[in-house]
């Protein structure tokens, strides 16, 4: 249903200080097998369109792509739990293998993971 690596516009509001809120493109890390097992929550990177050069490793940068109309951040930093059902059900686009395991190897920096 919502496949790791994918990239769905979702409700994160309400939000409190300085968490990422609105409704925005989100990131799917969650492994795809939580997902097919009806697990009712996925985790999450939000997307950002303001956009900060040199912050290597809390963004990576993705290109206009699919129905993503806007070079947005993908904000490594801000790994999030959500409920499905604030998903919208089409993905606006997903990412390639290389850029999947480049982010993932950024958020293991931030979490300190080896």
């Amino acid at each position: 249903m919502f496949d790791r690596g994918s990239v769905y516009l979702a409700k994160l509001y309400p939000s409190k200080g300085h968490e990422v809120g609105k409704k925005r493109p989100v990131l799917i890390l969650q492994n795809d097998v939580l997902t097919k097992a009806g697990h009712t929550t996925v985790i999450v990177l939000p997307l950002t369109t303001q956009l900060i050069d040199n912050t290597y490793p809390l963004r990576f940068r993705l290109q206009e792509r699919g129905s993503l109309q806007k070079v947005s951040d993908i904000l490594c930093d801000q790994v999030r739990a959500i409920d499905i059902n604030r998903l919208e059900s089409k993905p606006l686009t997903s990412l390639e293998d290389f850029e999947l395991q480049t982010i993932e190897e950024q958020v293991k920096a931030i979490l300190a993971f080896n």
